[in-house]
């Protein structure tokens, strides 16, 4: 008569070393980027807004909404796809001219840019691309409008 005997475990112990150490290689690493600080260079992203609307067929209006962080920024540089693209002066701001299709909102010296300020494209293309950069005070930049209108 012929015995043999079965193994019944279920895995391996090769296998079971095997994820032991890969769980302990991960749980280090985890740990290693809490500890040396490699999670802690994430930029605070701004809460700022500008809304766009095509007012009539060549027209386009950018209006400046506000956000919880009005306070830090220090303009907006719009950029508006076409060539043939131009800019008005904006209400409750200042205006500086950047060149066909491009302008910088600013608030007047010492002041916040005041929630409403508008700038008006002119002759923009059927189909136009406006994109908008805030720039704060702090020295970072962020897109806070980047549609096709």
């Amino acid at each position: 008569m012929v015995f043999t005997r079965k193994n019944e475990e279920a895995v391996s112990p090769v296998i079971g070393v095997i994820l032991m150490v890969a769980i302990t290689v991960i749980l280090a690493a985890v740990i290693a980027a809490f500890v040396f600080g490699m999670a802690g260079n994430i930029q605070k992203t701004k809460v700022v807004a500008a809304t766009e609307s095509r007012t009539n067929s060549n027209n386009v209006t950018i209006t400046y909404q506000g956000g919880q962080d009005a306070g830090t920024l220090g303009s907006i540089f719009f950029t508006v796809g076409g060539a043939n693209a131009t800019m008005t002066v904006p209400s409750g701001g200042t205006y500086k001219a950047g060149g066909q299709g491009t302008e910088t909102l600013m608030p007047t010296s010492g002041s916040i840019l005041p929630v409403g300020a508008t700038c008006v494209i002119t002759n923009a293309p059927t189909t136009s691309h406006v994109v908008g950069v805030g720039q704060f005070t702090d020295g970072s930049t962020q897109v806070i409008v980047d549609t096709t209108i």
